[in-house]
């Protein structure tokens, strides 16, 4: 085994320390450089992979996701896997739609990909076999860029990473500088799994069997459970198909009923009911907002000192992002409206902080992204590997307290 260990896995990994090195490596030349400064100061996905060679020596490779200025070619990166600029007719914009979607068929037939194993297939081919259809810019990130410079030069992969560099967008996907984002799992995810095919690959993080002994009950009755959920373990079964918290209590307490969720990567308070009235009571009091939640996170170093309120609120709307999923986005168009409520508890000296939460509305990874945005807090939480923060370890959002009527005695509980 190489000094690298496994390849990571890329949909949820820790870069390993030389990537991290020559990430900040890149990002100097990119200052230093005014061409290519002024490439990708507009903000850029950008990806490294180390490789070896068939003499034992170690080479560093560099891609860059779609275009850049119009560019798909910079000295210094490898070149994308099919040039789109060959193809002038997929920038018209006078086609018609059965034009169009030809032309795009035209376009995945182009795009051939190797694995480990130098089989080769078409784009849509590696759909295809999936029964789905590739979208528009599948093929063109950083990682497939890298994987296939690779394998047709004889280079054997040791591990990779993917990183912003340039300003940060002020809306949709959450994105800083220097920071390392998992690979896209909608146009990545298929493609990857094949060309991946052969390497020696980490396991997907996911599918990790939950440490049992760690589920903590702290309150119960005949109506409702309370429990502190360990971080990494599902609080419903899901498609990874390990055990989750609502089976596992299930199997020792008899049937619960779900009545809201928590981040898998989340620790802290759920409650399950033990009926099917209390479900009802208390799914109502969540849609209605009238239980009160709060939750303690620790969230990275910003880049400059906070001078922003110790209390204040966030409201930004969210939505999925739909070749992403479950990573979600800012959207002021189709969003959903998001309401977080926050308090700066202490900011240490690497200017770190810990905050606690009070959220208004509900939705999927609200807390994480108002933290990342630089439209929120400018700062993700620590150990959040969907929102720049992967080589941190476990995440550190705690769900805190839980503030509500008692489903049947009317009772006003905090736990």
């Amino acid at each position: 085994m190489n000094s690298f260990g496994r390849f990571p896995y890329p949909f949820r990994y820790v870069p390993h320390p030389q990537i991290v090195n020559e990430a900040q490596k890149l990002i100097t030349e990119i200052k230093s450089d005014p061409f290519l400064k002024s490439l990708f100061q507009e903000g850029k996905m950008l990806g490294l992979m180390i490789c070896e060679n068939e003499e034992g020596q170690r080479v560093v490779l560099k891609a860059f996701s779609g275009l850049v200025k119009g560019r798909s070619q910079v000295p210094g990166f490898v070149p994308p896997i099919f040039d789109t600029t060959l193809l002038p007719r997929l920038w018209s914009r006078e086609l018609s739609s059965e034009e169009s979607a030809a032309l795009q068929n035209e376009l995945f037939d182009s795009y051939i990909v190797l694995n480990a194993r130098g089989e080769r297939l078409s784009i849509r081919e590696v759909f295809r076999r999936k029964g789905l259809v590739p979208a528009g810019g599948t093929g063109e990130c950083a990682a497939p860029k890298l994987l296939n410079y690779a394998y047709l030069n004889n280079l054997y992969p040791l591990s990779f990473g993917e990183f912003w560099v340039g300003d940060s967008p002020l809306s949709g996907e959450v994105r800083e500088e220097g920071r390392f984002y998992p690979s896209c799992s909608g146009k990545c995810g298929p493609l990857l799994a094949f060309m991946l095919e052969g390497l020696d690959v980490e396991d997907n993080p996911l599918q990790r069997v939950p440490l049992i002994k760690q589920i903590e009950i702290l309150y119960e009755d005949e109506d409702i459970i309370v429990v502190n959920k360990p971080s990494g373990m599902l609080c419903a079964p899901g498609l990874t198909g390990t055990p989750s918290l609502l089976e596992i209590l299930s199997a020792q307490k008899g049937p619960l009923y779900s009545c809201h969720r928590l981040d898998m990567d989340t620790s802290g308070l759920i409650l399950y009911a033990r009926n099917p009235e209390s479900q009802v009571n208390m799914q109502r009091q969540f849609a209605q907002r009238e239980v009160e939640k709060t939750y303690l996170a620790h969230l990275c170093s910003g880049k400059k000192a906070w001078r922003g309120r110790k209390k204040g609120t966030i409201a930004l709307p969210l939505a999925a992002d739909y070749y992403d999923r479950p990573r979600q986005m800012v959207d002021r168009v189709h969003g959903k409206p998001a309401i977080t409520d926050y308090e700066i508890l202490e900011i240490f000296p690497d200017l770190e902080m810990d905050v606690r939460f009070f959220p208004k509305t509900g939705r999927t990874h609200q807390l994480r992204v108002h933290a990342a945005s630089p439209l929120g807090l400018g700062r993700p939480i620590k150990g959040d590997a969907l929102y720049g923060a992967a080589q941190d370890g476990v995440l550190m959002l705690h769900a805190e307290t839980l503030a509500f009527r008692h489903p049947r005695t009317g009772k006003w509980m905090k736990i």
